[in-house]
């Protein structure tokens, strides 16, 4: 075990570093952000127009031909809001320095293109399954908008999507929920796991209805819950804020006037871990999300692209507030990292519920990705099987819902990176080879709201 750990721990160095993964989602959102003429800033206040519009906590019951905009939006920012975001972020910082939030909203920006065709392209080859119930996704548009030939490619996409999601997702999701509860309540492992497994299974088993009805009243819940504990601790810490943000932008580009040269900070450094967690944590260019707005009920591909965005500046806002309630708590220490450096800021921040609060919150954020990357694989399993072995599918999932909180899983960690890690590139190969489809639908919507007077 220990020998498979470090041999993958090795490849993801290599995998999710400066030459392989780093610079092909980069370049993505670089590339798409050129070509939509900076979509995600010109047109940001028609993307709040269309978001505010849809936004409710009690939207149309879902079916098999689709949900709401906002529902969409809601399960894609179930499955983006994970536990990276409270424990990465951490670990980021720790490995690259402060500087490497600066990093990390650097890549968000551009992440934000990159989203943006991504949801285009999913309601553009979205298609009809058994039942009539629509179905979408990366291994669609590859298939569907790049021909037969690429059909192997969606093949190896989907298979990837159905281990990494389903299985090792969950894995990973339950223990981290058994272990925060368990220390914080002294909730046996096995009864979380078993809990979760219930509550998971009770959407799994409802299908479409059940995950749109939870995940647009828990998703605005837990990140308003978050950020309001959050904001606490910055008003009880405000004379720290503003040094907070010199101590950012400083590392960002000059680590050493910070005391990180004596820890080997660089920038290049805290570019690497900024980047690689801002990418991990937001999951645009990963090819997760696509599989939500691709079943959204809109009028065109490109209003559904313009709400994707937002998916991506939620996870910026949540991962900035936990590196700021670090800071500002002065509890940064190189030595400790994860969710122990997090609630090691918040028992500072909030006293003696500190610990309780971050459990609640991971717990809900676990919750939520659980359910969201299920409903993501369960795509795939259509894809590939058109409908059979669905219930199968479910039980496996809740199975390992259950072992996920009794085994010590940092293989299993290592693992899902790997596989999220080579999820990414036929994805971002087929956004870029579909680029032409993207453009074109940009180019009619603007030319419909140019008609419409809208701005």
């Amino acid at each position: 075990m220990e020998f498979l750990n470090n041999l993958f721990s090795g490849i993801n160095s290599y995998l999710w570093g400066v030459f392989v993964l780093i610079p092909l989602l980069c370049g993505t959102g670089i590339f798409y952000t050129i070509k939509l003429r900076f979509v995600q800033v010109r047109l940001f206040p028609v993307a709040l127009k269309f978001l505010f519009n849809n936004a409710t906590l009690f939207g149309k019951r879902a079916d098999q031909s689709g949900m709401s905009s906002f529902q969409a939006l809601a399960t894609a920012v179930a499955a983006q809001v994970g536990t990276g975001n409270v424990a990465g972020a951490a670990t980021a910082i720790v490995a690259g320095g402060p500087g490497a939030l600066f990093w990390l909203w650097v890549a968000a920006f551009f992440g934000m293109a990159t989203i943006f065709a991504e949801a285009v392209l999913a309601q553009t080859y979205k298609a009809t399954g058994e039942n009539n119930r629509v179905v979408g996704g990366p291994a669609f548009y590859i298939s569907l908008g790049l021909g037969p030939k690429f059909k192997p490619m969606a093949i190896f996409f989907s298979a990837v999507a159905i281990i990494t999601m389903g299985c090792m997702g969950s894995l990973v999701q339950s223990n981290t929920v058994s272990q925060a509860l368990n220390h914080a309540f002294d909730v046996p492992l096995l009864v979380s796991g078993i809990g979760v497994a219930i509550l998971s299974g009770l959407v799994m088993f409802g299908g479409m209805a059940s995950l749109a009805s939870v995940t647009e009243k828990l998703v605005p819940f837990m990140a308003g819950l978050y950020l309001i504990g959050g904001s606490y601790v910055l008003v009880c810490h405000y004379d720290q804020i503003l040094p907070a943000f010199d101590l950012i932008f400083t590392a960002a580009f000059n680590p050493e006037a910070v005391g990180g040269g004596a820890l080997g900070l660089t920038v290049a450094k805290a570019m690497q871990f900024g980047v690689a967690r801002g990418l991990f944590s937001n999951e645009a260019g990963m090819g997760t999300t696509p599989h939500a707005h691709a079943v959204a009920k809109v009028e065109h591909p490109a209003e559904q692209g313009l709400v994707a965005i937002f998916g991506v500046f939620t996870t910026v806002l949540i991962v900035t507030f936990t590196v700021l309630v670090i800071l500002v708590t002065g509890v940064m220490d190189f030595n400790t990292t994860g969710i122990e450096l997090t609630q090691k800021a918040y028992n500072v921040g909030l006293g003696s519920i500190g610990v309780q609060f971050v459990a609640v919150c991971l717990f809900f954020f676990a919750y939520s990705t659980i359910i969201a990357w299920y409903f993501f694989s369960e795509q795939n399993v259509r894809y590939l099987f058109h409908g059979r072995g669905i219930f199968l599918y479910r039980v496996i999932v809740c199975a390992f819902l259950v072992l996920g909180a009794v085994t010590h899983v940092n293989l299993v960690w290592t693992l899902s990176d790997f596989f999220n890690g080579i999820m990414v590139i036929p994805n971002v190969i087929a956004l870029v080879l579909l680029h032409k489809v993207v453009g074109a639908s940009l180019k009619d919507f603007e030319k419909k709201l140019k008609k419409a007077g809208i701005d």
